[in-house]
């Protein structure tokens, strides 16, 4: 799964989810990508199904690449715990995604190959995805 190394700080606040994502929003290295329709935080654990379910398919034909990383620490107290004593311990970690953000890409597959990979992946995300191509520059 996927975990930083290393963080400057253990806990950080929950944040705002609201807005459209800007950075990340284009198909950059492959052919085909999986967008994110919704807003939501994606688990490492979902992270890594949905990773499994593309390079199932896309392993000997092509290549993939997870555009995302949960860098943001998410902390829970133990259950049946009384309030007070501080906030809880960092249990796991999550990615925040806005709606447009690119997920996965993959190239070297056809079309068909990607849709079905990327159906498998959805299956495994929280979120409404929907796949799109690659923007030629000048065209």
């Amino acid at each position: 799964m996927l975990v930083p190394r290393k963080v400057k700080y253990r806990k950080q606040h929950r944040g705002r989810r609201a807005g459209l994502a800007y950075r990340g929003s284009t198909v950059s290295f492959g052919d085909y990508g999986l967008k994110a329709m919704e807003a939501c935080w994606l688990t490492s654990r979902q992270i890594e199904a949905s990773r499994v379910a593309i390079s199932r398919i896309v392993r000997k034909h092509g290549k993939m690449w997870i555009r995302i990383f949960p860098d943001k620490p998410v902390s829970k107290k133990p259950a049946e715990t009384r309030q007070g004593k501080g906030k809880g311990g960092p249990e796991f970690w999550v990615a925040v995604i806005k709606p447009g953000r690119i997920l996965f890409e993959v190239e070297g597959v056809s079309e068909e190959m990607a849709k079905e990979a990327f159906r498998l992946a959805g299956h495994k995300l929280p979120i409404k995805v929907k796949m799109v191509k690659r923007r030629e520059l000048g065209g």
